[in-house]
């Protein structure tokens, strides 16, 4: 089994930082744990009241769940309103698409039916070939956001539905604490990070900035992280990310989960040393 060999891991996950630290552990690695957002819930009420009176006028025929985190709030918000069950009951009467593992256990655990789901990795693209597929033309559509307005999705949804609503239950801010990020950003400068690996887009954007919070340039973490440390994407959609911010990443998995990210790394960090090794 490829090991890490006591390389010092930095992760900025932050709900499932512990089992990703023990993930790292457990393959010979030393993990460096830096949250880079949290989860904020929004005043959401009113537009979940939305939701559920368009569902009891037969107003929606699909709903689309991006994340288990969207899906358990929209849950506990109905449940506020006592009207969980109505909610539940509605649901199982339309189409309901998941995007990827987490919202479709969210929902299977509420006793809802997941009528479509994507392929991995599980990007907008791979939301949008199964929305086209069922098909979506003319349809009306309501899609739960992560934590931030996604774009390209909607975009493209209001030319395929008859309709496509959007409901954002939380969004992504920056920790309340940053100090871990800052100190992060100072080991990468000065190339004592071995590796750090990226599970979602907005922790590269948080990291950049709080980097220029502490008036670090754009192009010089970059060419630290180019130069000086080996660079994990758990995904493509981490890997593009990294490259708008002009970073190459040295490898990711084939399937975009936390522990074939950490087998992949593994891998690299076996093959890389075997190809530098004296003959």
């Amino acid at each position: 089994m490829a090991e890490l060999d006591g390389m010092r891991v930095a992760t900025l996950e932050a709900r499932m930082t512990g089992a990703l630290a023990s993930m790292i552990s457990k393959r010979g690695g030393e993990p460096v744990c830096a949250p880079a957002l949290r989860e904020a819930p929004l005043d959401c009420a009113d537009d979940v009241r939305y939701l559920l009176d368009k569902l009891a006028s037969d107003s929606l025929d699909v709903v689309v769940f991006q994340t288990g985190v969207g899906a358990r709030a929209l849950f506990a918000e109905a449940d506020r309103q006592s009207r969980l069950d109505e909610l539940l009951d509605a649901l199982r009467g339309i189409t309901t698409v998941c995007r990827g593992p987490k919202p479709t256990a969210a929902l299977r655990q509420a006793k809802v039916q997941v009528s479509a789901g994507i392929a991995a990795p599980y990007t907008t693209k791979e939301l949008l070939d199964a929305l086209i597929e069922l098909p979506v033309r003319g349809k009306r559509l309501m899609a739960l956001q992560y934590g931030e307005r996604n774009a390209a999705l909607m975009s493209a949804l209001h030319d395929e539905c008859e309709s496509a609503d959007e409901l954002c239950l939380y969004e992504w801010q920056l920790p309340d604490d940053t100090a871990p990020m800052a100190s992060l950003i100072d080991e990468l400068l000065d190339g004592t990070m071995d590796v750090i690996a990226f599970t979602s887009q907005v922790q590269i954007r948080h990291l950049y900035k709080v980097a220029a919070s502490n008036d670090v340039q754009q192009a010089e973490l970059s060419d630290a992280l180019n130069e000086q440390t080996i660079v994990c994407a758990v995904g493509p959609t981490c890997a593009a990310a990294l490259a708008d911010v002009g970073v190459t990443t040295d490898t990711q998995p084939e399937y975009p989960k936390m522990g074939h990210m950490v087998n992949a790394l593994a891998q690299y960090v076996s093959e890389t040393k075997v190809a530098v090794s004296p003959r």
